[in-house]
């Protein structure tokens, strides 16, 4: 039951950034009422880490973070060290995400509701796609909109490369 249409194992379709601020802030007021969707988006947005390792976040390794602190974090694709910043979004769309659910140290960050296992890409990729589809917003998006749009935002809005 392969889908001729679909690229090849491992091969991944295009997907662009999120551009405008007003659709980031359209997208982040849909997701207030979803504390786990809301940090997923807003730490994704405010990092240049791929989903893959967010995804494989625990609670313990972000709860007892203060506002301002970089977490190191082995990419799972490169095995190099990059920094998980907790900046001021990230921070407290995290307190609103513990403070709601009470989650044990060893829980996933983003864990499915069904498992407790952590989401998936091919399920990050339906929630953005949601997400976007629910602001109107055309385009092709998916998991990687959220890395792109990091490195967008960064060359656009501070002239860094």
């Amino acid at each position: 039951m392969n889908n001729p249409n679909a690229p090849g194992k491992g091969v991944g379709r295009t997907v662009e950034p999120i551009r405008k601020l007003k659709d980031i802030r359209a997208i982040s007021r849909l997701l207030e009422n979803n504390p786990r969707d809301h940090l997923l988006f807003t730490m994704g947005i405010n990092n240049g880490l791929r989903t893959g390792d967010l995804i494989l976040l625990k609670v313990g390794d972000v709860k007892y973070t203060r506002q301002d602190e970089s977490i190191p974090i082995i990419e799972g694709k490169t095995k190099k060290t990059n920094v998980l910043k907790i900046n001021e979004p990230v921070f407290k769309s995290l307190h609103t995400y513990i403070d709601a659910f009470g989650p044990d140290d060893n829980d996933y960050l983003f864990a499915s509701r069904k498992s407790g296992k952590p989401l998936t890409i091919p399920s990050v990729n339906r929630l953005i796609k949601s997400w976007t589809d629910s602001i109107n917003l055309k385009g092709r998006y998916g998991a990687h909109s959220l890395r792109k749009t990091w490195g967008y935002i960064q060359r656009i809005e501070y002239g860094t490369s």
